[in-house]
C-alpha cells in the first residue's frame, strides 16, 4: 500500500485540496483553504502538517499553462508556492497541467445543479480533485 497524495489547486486568495485514498487510485475533494494575506510560509506549514496528518508523501499542484502550452505569470506563482511548500515539507512537488480544469469543475457543478452561490464555495477543492485524479489516472497508463 501506498502513501497518500495531496492535490492543490492554488489561487490568489483560495486553495482547493483533494487527498488520494490509499491505493492512490481515487482522488476525494476534502476543502477550500482560504490563504493568509500576504504569508505565503504560513499556508506551506499549513501544508506540511496537513501531509503529516493524511501521512502523505507528495503534492500534486495544478500548473496553470497556456492554451498554447506555454507558461504564464499564474504558473510562476505557482512554481514559487511549490517550491516553498517542498522547502518547509520536505516533501516531493509533482506539477501537473491543469488547464481547464475549473471550467471542468465549474460544468460539473452545474451538471449536478448545485446554485452559483454555493458553487462558489466548492469550486476550488472540486478542481483539486480533478487534478490528483487527471495525476493519478496518468500513473496507470
Amino acid at each position: 500500500m501506498e502513501k497518500r497524495k495531496i492535490g492543490l489547486d492554488v489561487g490568489d486568495v483560495r486553495i482547493g485540496v483533494a487527498v488520494s485514498d490509499l491505493m492512490g487510485i481515487c482522488a476525494n475533494p476534502r476543502e477550500t483553504y482560504l490563504r493568509k494575506k500576504d504569508d505565503a510560509a504560513a499556508d506551506a506549514t499549513y501544508f506540511a502538517e496537513y501531509a503529516k496528518r493524511e501521512d502523505a508523501d507528495a503534492f500534486v499542484l495544478g500548473l496553470p499553462k497556456n492554451m498554447d502550452g506555454t507558461e504564464g505569470p499564474r504558473a510562476e506563482v505557482t512554481r514559487a508556492f511549490g517550491e516553498l511548500l517542498n522547502e518547509v515539507s520536505g516533501l516531493p512537488v509533482i506539477y501537473t497541467d491543469e488547464r481547464l480544469t475549473t471550467v471542468s469543475a465549474e460544468r460539473m457543478l452545474i451538471d449536478a445543479d448545485v446554485r452559483r452561490d454555493k458553487r462558489k464555495k466548492v469550486i476550488d477543492k472540486v478542481a483539486a480533485t480533478i487534478i490528483l485524479q487527471s495525476y493519478l489516472d496518468g500513473r496507470r497508463r
